[in-house]
């Protein structure tokens, strides 16, 4: 294993510091994450269930927000899951930077929000875009155990996304 493989990633919760640069890296991602503003992010940081950052050395690899039943979120994939769920863990978005990705951050992040999870949470869920397709997005969450449950039309149809489900061991 190289050794830019090997690099150490912290977990931290996020910082308001951190917010403006978190805004940037994920409209550098837009479309694989829907593009929001510093108000929005600013909402996350306040009522997200899981919103946490992965920095090395002081540079930011990864963040990702998730979200629990219950808050007054308006995304129409967080709506469904909780019509189709009672207990659940979404994971609204992940953003991993070019030079963190494939290192195992993203599946370091999804295991650290699992493990916050309450007892009666089976189930992990989230979103890939279909149209405009993200088929690396789509592989990486088969992998992880993923399997689609659904599907929908969002941005007025300007995209469709699978909706994907992980049971979770008890």
């Amino acid at each position: 294993m190289n050794a830019e493989r090997q690099k150490s990633y912290e977990l931290r919760d996020v910082e308001d510091s951190d917010l403006e640069l978190l805004l940037q890296l994920n409209e550098m991602a837009v479309p694989a994450v829907s593009s929001i503003d510093l108000v929005q992010m600013r909402w996350f940081a306040t009522h997200a269930a899981y919103f946490r950052v992965a920095t090395h050395e002081g540079t930011v690899g990864a963040f990702m927000i998730g979200m629990r039943p219950g808050t007054s979120y308006a995304s129409p994939n967080y709506r469904w899951f909780c019509d189709a769920y009672d207990h659940f863990g979404y994971i609204d978005r992940i953003v991993v930077t070019s030079a963190a990705r494939r290192k195992g951050l993203a599946t370091h992040i999804y295991r650290d929000f699992e493990a916050t999870l309450p007892a009666e949470v089976t189930v992990l869920t989230c979103e890939v875009n279909i149209e405009p397709p993200n088929e690396s997005s789509m592989r990486f969450h088969e992998q992880l155990g993923f399997e689609r449950v659904g599907s929908q039309e969002t941005d007025g149809g300007a995209k469709e996304v699978a909706l994907l489900a992980k049971e979770l061991c008890t």
